[in-house]
């Protein structure tokens, strides 16, 4: 798990991941940016999971942990769409 990112990718975000729109039902990866603070536990790093619904400007994403579904609520900078 990375704990610092790579020199070339240091620096400001690009806004357009803090506005980002996922609807419901799109298939998303949690991959968290490292530069702001994530608010969610680190084994959810790499998990694959649906969007259920909206809360404020975070998602919330139905994500399988042994044998049983549970929600998170994620921020958009965290998600990336899969297609």
């Amino acid at each position: 798990m990375l704990k610092k990112k790579p020199v070339r990718e240091k620096g400001k975000i690009r806004l357009s991941e803090y506005f980002k729109e996922l609807n419901e039902g799109d298939k998303v990866n949690v991959f968290r940016e490292l530069s702001v603070n994530a608010g969610f536990p680190k084994r959810l790093q790499g998990r694959t999971g649906y969007v259920v619904g909206k809360r404020g400007s975070a998602y919330v994403i139905s994500l399988d942990d042994n044998k049983r579904t549970k929600h998170y609520t994620i921020k958009a900078i965290h998600l990336r769409r899969i297609e």
